[in-house]
């Protein structure tokens, strides 16, 4: 968007600078300062705007260690356009490991926020008016939920083609047509104008390795489409998006402790067994039975479950086969012993 100037937190950075900047926060109750680290990267040539932010619930780390490694990249080295990083956006969420905010609000329904609201509406408020008002485009990295894991997945309105397009370059097997929630960053930066991928990818309070490969490449690749940054030979067999226009969660017929036959990536059939689940000795109460042929993009991991609780989120796809190929094709492109990410 901006070609001259552009003024984050009282901080103007100019074409060709890179800043780290401190939003400043309410304080905590012992007046010890609190502020959003936002790190800026300028290219001396014209480009797009995107923003990339994590941890908006605070106990999703991924997101962290995502971005720490797209802006040590070498790839971002001859950017065009702009690059707005916010490692931390729910600082006090990181600090409490807590999914929420101290005033216990979930900072991803209380968009766009107000400068004299709730804690909630005004972390959000500054966070959009800082941030992402001043972007053209945006990618914001999420976790499953504690002890829930989520295949790496591209979530977003894909009836837009734009979005659509940049969904598709991110480069993950799994397209997810999400439906926006009220509240959510998605849903006000979208009413702004503004385009956004929501990455899902890993679990709360972990680091997750092959997530965290997948999401640097991904937002990388995002970039290179995009125009920031120049084109580059593909390394790995190219990975084919699927979009699913549906998914469901299958839940636990009763409670007790889940024995696992599923795991996340892989196509299941109707009528497959997922799970079984057992008493405390040991004696069979019940099976988790897929409802329909598809993929597993999320699970429990917890070995404990009560009755009608969420255990598997299976999408549907009208060739789930290949998808599952897919996703292990993506799981040998990432090589394991790369963690620069030089792509």
């Amino acid at each position: 968007m901006a070609t001259k100037g552009l003024v984050i937190g009282g901080e103007t950075i100019l074409p060709g600078e890179t800043k780290k900047i401190a939003l400043d926060m309410p304080p905590l109750y012992t007046a010890t300062s609190m502020s959003i680290p936002v790190y800026v990267k300028r290219g001396k040539r014209p480009g797009p705007t995107l923003f990339v932010s994590a941890a908006i619930h605070g106990d999703e780390l991924n997101g962290i260690e995502i971005i720490a490694r797209l802006i040590k990249s070498r790839a971002i080295d001859r950017l065009k356009g702009t690059l707005i990083a916010v490692p931390t956006v729910n600082v006090y969420g990181v600090l409490n490991q807590s999914r929420y905010l101290p005033d216990r609000r979930d900072l991803n329904r209380s968009f766009p926020g107000s400068r004299k609201g709730s804690l909630a509406g005004r972390l959000a408020h500054l966070f959009f008016n800082e941030v992402v008002s001043k972007c053209d485009v945006g990618i914001d990295l999420h976790t499953g939920a504690i002890h829930r894991s989520n295949l790496p997945q591209i979530r977003a309105d894909l009836d837009d083609e734009e979005v659509l397009a940049m969904a598709q370059a991110f480069g993950v097997p799994v397209l997810l047509n999400a439906d926006i929630r009220d509240g959510s960053l998605r849903a006000t930066a979208s009413e702004a104008g503004i385009k956004i991928l929501l990455y899902e990818a890993g679990q709360a309070l972990r680091y997750d390795e092959f997530s965290i490969r997948a999401g640097v490449k991904g937002i990388i690749n995002t970039m290179r489409h995009l125009g920031m940054l120049n084109k580059s030979r593909a390394k790995g067999v190219p990975i084919k998006p699927y979009i699913a226009r549906s998914s469901g969660w299958v839940r636990a017929p009763e409670s007790g402790f889940i024995n696992h036959l599923a795991q996340l990536g892989d196509h299941v059939e109707k009528g497959d067994k997922l799970a079984t689940i057992a008493d405390s000795y040991g004696q069979f109460l019940g099976t988790l039975i897929s409802p329909a042929e598809g993929v597993v993009i999320g699970k429990q991991n917890i070995p404990l479950t009560q009755e009608g609780e969420a255990i598997y989120h299976i999408a549907y796809f009208k060739t789930p086969d290949t998808v599952a190929e897919q996703v292990e094709m993506l799981q040998d492109n990432l090589v394991p012993n790369d963690t620069t990410v030089a792509l």
